[in-house]
Order: structure tokens, then sequence, then C-alpha cells
């Protein structure tokens, strides 16, 4: 949970590091290697299971796994990346077996087995995580701190309504909610460093509280509980373009100056899923129901993951990976194929969706290869 970021607050153009928590490194990094390939795989087949829900002629081992799209990804890769960053933060053996059974549920997907194991190794998974997250309440309590621990059990929340329903769609507004809370609470973490302005605690709960109030809502109303997941989304893309550092980061330079323009590009994509969802585009079956979808997952999330990946990945597997200029071209190719995907939902041009779909796809390898490239740039720079 540690983030590096520079903040034009107060004193100017200060490297800070933020670090509420004990974090042991005392683990060999190399054993989380195996934990990362698991999530890895998850994510190369969720993709290839979404460009099969298009109807885009993919290998079988992927296509048969059209329906479990959003499981590979959230549970697969999102849950096991997150939990590894939990189980680093916490250093205590036991939390890796959190990444380690989200990872193993991954597989089981992938590899045929029944949808019922993945689902109880993913219920545990969720469970570990809540139970970390517990542990880090404890060590510190804050607001931040509790938002993690609401994000977890919104994952925990959404596996177990899988496991009722047998429906992957009826658990979509808890996974979302765990991602977008996962990461709101994570942004809130930096806002301590800026002057206190009353009313943002305030208004974050409220906006937490929406969030989580229209998941739950969405069992009994579609309509007026996925709106309600959409205004409190919404309202967190506002909160965070108000109080979030950064606007003050555009002004500096490097990786500070890059991860300030992947936040604001991810905010306005959320601002453009709530929106799309507050108009109902959640529902199942809603004509835009994947652009909304997507640009909060691809527009937000995955903005998000470009945006620390530089941060997040050394600090597991203790390998540098230094600023390059080349880090904008997957990012604005991110927005760019996301924008081509959009569009052709909201005109129902179904090749122009798939054309965007693919790009996306391209676009998380392109960005892949550019981290790699990045630390074997590093490496030659120091050994001169």
């Amino acid at each position: 949970m540690a983030a590096h970021e520079r903040t034009s607050a107060g004193s100017p153009a200060t490297e800070l590091t933020v670090a509420p928590m004990p974090i042991s490194f005392g683990r060999n990094p190399r054993t989380r290697i195996p934990l990362l390939v698991l999530g890895m795989l998850a994510l190369v087949f969720g993709l290839l299971a979404g460009l099969a829900r298009l109807g885009i002629a993919v290998p079988a081992s992927g296509a048969q796994l059209a329906g479990l799209h959003g499981a590979l990804l959230v549970c697969g890769f999102f849950g096991t990346v997150i939990s590894l960053e939990r189980a680093v933060a916490l250093g205590d053996s036991w939390t890796y077996l959190a990444p380690a059974a989200s990872g193993a549920g991954g597989i089981a997907l992938v590899a045929g087995a029944p949808p019922v194991a993945a689902q109880y190794l993913f219920i545990l998974a969720a469970t570990l995580l809540v139970a970390g997250s517990i542990r880090v309440v404890l060590r510190q309590c804050a607001l931040f701190t509790v938002m993690l621990g609401a994000g977890a059990l919104a994952w925990l929340a959404g596996c177990l309504v899988w496991l009722s329903t047998g429906a992957v769609s009826a658990a979509v507004p808890w996974w979302l909610s765990f991602l977008v809370l996962t990461i709101a609470a994570e942004r809130l973490e930096l806002t301590r460093l800026m002057p206190v302005r009353p009313a943002s605690r305030p208004l974050f709960i409220a906006i937490s509280l929406t969030i989580l109030a229209g998941a739950v809502g969405s069992a009994f109303s579609s309509t007026l509980g996925l709106g309600a997941l959409g205004a409190g989304m919404f309202a967190l893309a506002l909160w965070l373009l108000r109080y979030d550092i950064a606007r003050r980061n555009l002004h500096l330079d490097g990786l500070a100056r890059f991860i300030a323009w992947c936040l604001l590009g991810g905010y306005a994509w959320l601002a453009l899923g709530g929106a799309l969802a507050l108009a109902g585009a959640f529902v199942p079956g809603a004509p835009l129901r994947d652009a909304a979808i997507h640009a909060t997952t691809l527009g937000f999330v995955f903005s998000m993951v470009f945006g620390h990946a530089p941060i997040i990945f050394p600090a597991i597997v203790q390998v540098r990976i230094p600023y390059l200029r080349a880090f904008y071209l997957p990012l604005l190719a991110l927005h760019a194929s996301l924008l081509v995907r959009i569009i052709g939902n909201v005109w129902e041009r179904m090749a122009i969706q798939q054309v965007g779909a693919i790009a996306n796809a391209l676009v998380l390898a392109l960005f892949v290869a550019t981290m790699l490239g990045s630390v074997l740039h590093g490496r030659r720079k120091r050994r001169g």
C-alpha cells in the first residue's frame, strides 16, 4: 500500500514516501513472481474471453470462457494483484494465501474446472483479504484503511452472490464497488498530505455509502440500485477531481506528472461510466452497458494500474521501473482505443466496437512490454 508521489502542497516539489504501516520485505521477492504469473494468466484469458463475447475469433481455450470474462479479470487478476500488494504491505505469511487462492481460482476457470471450485477459492481469497484488511485497521485506524476493508468486503459479497445465484452479472455491482472503493481509499490516503478541507471527509463517506447502497440495492431493484451505484461513482469522480493531488502534480515533471495524467484521465472515465450508469446503462441488457462498464474498468481502473505500476511492482518484486517518456504511449492508446469502442457501442456498430476491443487488448500487451523495456533499460543504464 506504499505509494510515492510528488506533491506541490506544502514544500515545493518534495518527493514524499507514504508508508502508513510497517512494510516487511523480508521474504524473497522472487517467491511472489509465481503469484503474479497466476494473475497475468487470468488477465490474458480474461481478455480472450472478452473478445469472444463480442464475436471476435479467439482460440477455443479463450472462447469457452466467454461467460467468465468478469470473474477472470476481477477475481483472477485484480483479486490476485490487490491481495498480493496487501500481503507485501502486511508482511505476514498467512496473508499470501489470499493471492494464492485467487490465482488458483483463475487457473481453475482456465483449466475448465467446475465454476464452483473457483467460486470457493475466490471466496477464500476475499475472506483472507478481509482479514488482512482488519489487521490493517488494527494497526492504523483511519478512514482510508476502513474503506480498504469495505472494498474487500464488497469483493467477498460479490463472490458470495455469484455462488448463490450462479450469475456473474449479479456479482458485477459488488465487484465494481470492490475495485472503485479500493482505488478511492488509496487515493484518499494521499489526500492526507493536502491542506485540511472540512468538507472532503464527510463527502467521501457519503459517496462511499452511496456506492455500497447501490450494490446492495441492485439485488432488489436493478434500476434503482444500479442507478445509485452510478450516482456514487459519478460523485466520486468529482470528489477525486476536486480533492486529489493529481491536478497539482501536472505542474511537476517525470513520473509524478505521468501519474497525474493517468489519474485525471481515469477520473474522467469514471465520471462517464457513472453518468451512463445513472441513466440506466448498468442494467443487464441495456444498450450502453458495455460502454458504462468498460469506461469504469478499462478507463478508470486500468488508468490507475498504468499510473501506479511503476510504484507497486517494484515494491512487490524488487525491480526498478525507471520512468520513460514511452510510458505515455500505452496510456494514450488506452484512451483512444476505449473511445473507439464506446463510439461503436453508442452508434451500435459492432465492427467498430470490435476494433476498439482488439485495440484494448493490444494496448495492455503494449503496456506490459513498456514496463519490461523500462526494467531492461534501467539495468543497462546501471551497468554503464
